[in-house]
């Protein structure tokens, strides 16, 4: 799967999507929650005869709530089974934001 694929895949929930964080402007503000996010955290490629010889990308997407929604987990994680993506998961409740942060953890093989 590719990252373009994973993109449109977390758009087909329905909710807005955004690669790292939404810019707001005038004219197209930060979209309230529930919203995704979704960025590399690391990579773990497979070297090989000293060359990186399969890339294998570590992607956290983040799913951001008001309130503890599972419906809006259970969306997500229903599209991520769909995809057949392992995931792991986290939950962290954001002060500042006043906002809870569900993360969960997926890998992308040669994407």
């Amino acid at each position: 799967m590719t990252l373009q694929e994973l993109n449109q895949a977390l758009k087909s929930t329905g909710m807005p999507v955004a690669y790292n964080e939404f810019k707001g402007t005038a004219k197209t503000p930060v979209p309230a929650p529930p919203f995704i996010t979704y960025q590399l955290a690391y990579n773990s490629d497979m070297i090989a005869d000293n060359a990186n010889y399969l890339d294998v990308g570590n992607y956290q997407i983040e799913l951001y709530t008001d309130k503890k929604d599972p419906a809006a987990e259970s969306l997500v994680q229903s599209k991520l089974k769909e995809l057949q993506l392992p995931y792991s998961k986290v939950e962290v409740y954001l002060d500042d934001e006043k906002l809870f942060q569900i993360i969960y953890q997926v890998q992308l093989i040669g994407g």
